[in-house]
């Protein structure tokens, strides 16, 4: 894996992922677990909806910064 490898960056990406899920386990365990249980009570329809918004969001943000 080279440095302009687009692995290099997708492990990069995963492991910023872990280290902000750890930091939010670590630091607000219950906060988290009530954030888990509101979203098991949303209906299917619009998590997929949140889940495209958030996903169209953050293709954004990549795209307005790696360009």
């Amino acid at each position: 894996m080279g440095p302009s490898s687009g692995w290099s960056d997708l492990v990069t990406a995963l492991g910023l992922l872990l280290v902000i899920e750890g930091l939010a386990l670590a630091l607000a365990p219950d906060l988290l677990k009530r954030l888990v249980a509101d979203i098991l009570a949303q209906p299917a329809h619009r998590l997929r909806l949140g889940g495209l918004l958030s996903a169209a969001i953050g293709l954004a943000v990549v795209w307005l910064v790696r360009g």
